[in-house]
């Protein structure tokens, strides 16, 4: 072919790089002479209704959004899960967002995102960012369906075959977490966190003994926490456990913001030698200037993020590589766009990706997790969700978990769907939607406790 021939080609629809050509409302381009009818121009494409389901399968409150397009069948799904907040999620999605966005281009995602970003004066909070992260990962749903491709292709292609994750384990006693890690082991995961009850506190991640008041409903009983028995005993089952389960095996823990700052590093020096994978929110995001006095005194690495809203709040700790793991929950800063986007700047500072993934993220926000893990080079670790047979017959095509990694389909957009009408045989049960035991968390003194 001459290299006139070759300008001709790159000057039709074929020739365009196929996130223009569908963002222009033309078929995704081929070369050869299926190029030519693929070139011509698909009718142009509008956002005629917006809508939120709410529904809790596995008993966790959940709110998905459905964005419908002017074309037969369209539609797009995406994950807007504030499970103490379900409801006014619900009436920010259905009474503001949605007629801001009827009309709109659902393939200008950029620009939907930022006017639907300032369409309220006051911005940055997790009932907004939850809101425009389910409109936000809808329309890339909807682009990839267009074009004929999964998501992740839409993102710059494959990093990788699959996302490697890890798992929850925890137990009353060190022998137990010891048999929890060696049975999660023996289901394939290399890398496990892990948690443990302090005999009488109310534990972040383990069942332990607490005190019970029979006449308080068990969602608004007070929680007893103390931090002092917490970090006493935290090295000494690290210390059993690299004895027990031996060095193949990476090794994670979560404080759950729940200790005063001073006490995180001394934590965080005392575990050095049990090398950890990383140790989660040493500090509360009210905390995060302790940052660069904690990586002065240790080189534990750390992971952090999973209750930021405001760019603001990590953006520091980021660019002055102050953590090593990003833990935001992408449903609420803003969905795919603004995610792809931190873990672009992560690259430049050496910081790796672990999204938030537990049960409170539905199987629609799993599913973008990993179409972005496989898509980004400085991946660091994926939090796991074993979906229950209720949460795969209501979203089919959740990602499958197999040997410890997630695999994603190569469907079109996300690769899941949501079966409504099995969704409404869940409905959300206790309205007002609040998880009254989060406030309820405190010392011995009376005093409340950062969740």
């Amino acid at each position: 072919m001459h290299r006139r021939d070759w300008f001709k080609l790159g000057a039709g629809a074929a020739g365009l790089p196929l996130i223009h050509a569908v963002a222009q409302g033309q078929a995704p381009p081929a070369f050869g002479p299926a190029g030519a009818a693929q070139g011509r121009r698909l009718p142009p494409l509008r956002i005629t209704d917006v809508k939120t389901i709410l529904t809790q399968p596995a008993g966790i409150r959940l709110v998905v959004v459905k964005v419908m397009t002017s074309e037969a069948g369209l539609y797009g799904l995406g994950c807007a899960t504030f499970t103490q907040r379900a409801r006014v999620v619900e009436t920010a999605v259905d009474r503001y967002l949605k007629p801001f966005l009827i009309g709109k281009d659902p393939m200008q995602i950029e620009d939907v995102y930022q006017s639907s970003f300032v369409s309220s004066y006051w911005r940055n909070g997790p009932v907004l960012g939850n809101a425009l992260s389910g409109v936000d990962m809808a329309l890339w749903d909807i682009l990839g369906k267009r074009a004929g491709m999964p998501v992740y292709q839409l993102l710059g292609g494959k990093c990788r075959d699959a996302v490697d994750t890890y798992v929850h384990t925890s137990g009353r006693t060190f022998q137990d977490v010891e048999k929890a890690v060696l049975a999660a082991k023996d289901r394939g995961f290399r890398h496990i966190r892990v948690q443990m009850a302090v005999p009488g506190l109310a534990t972040y991640g383990a069942a332990g003994a607490r005190g019970a008041n029979d006449d308080i409903p068990p969602n608004r009983r007070p929680q007893v926490w103390e931090p002092g028995p917490y970090v006493r005993m935290l090295p000494k089952l690290f210390e059993h456990l690299r004895r027990t389960v031996g060095d193949d095996v990476e090794l994670l823990h979560d404080v759950h913001e729940r200790v005063p700052p001073i006490l995180a590093m001394q934590l965080c020096r005392d575990l050095e030698p049990y090398r950890l994978f990383f140790l989660e929110d040493p500090f509360s995001p009210e905390d995060v200037g302790y940052f660069d006095k904690l990586r002065a005194v240790t080189t534990t690495p750390i992971a952090m993020g999973e209750l930021f809203n405001n760019p603001n709040e990590y953006l520091s700790l980021i660019s002055n590589r102050l953590i090593d793991f990003i833990r935001i929950h992408i449903s609420q800063i803003g969905g795919l766009s603004a995610a792809r986007k931190v873990a672009a700047l992560c690259e430049w500072f050496a910081v790796r990706t672990a999204w938030h993934g537990p049960g409170d993220v539905s199987p629609v926000g799993h599913a973008a997790n990993v179409h972005l893990d496989l898509a980004t080079p400085n991946f660091g670790i994926q939090e796991s969700r074993n979906f229950t047979q209720a949460e795969k017959d209501v979203f089919p095509g959740c990602p499958e978990l197999r040997n410890g990694y997630f695999h994603a389909t190569d469907r079109p957009g996300l690769g899941i769907d949501l079966d409504e009408r099995l969704a409404a045989k869940f409905p959300i049960t206790d309205d007002p939607p609040f998880d009254y035991r989060w406030g309820n968390y405190r010392r011995r003194d009376g005093t409340i406790v950062k969740p």
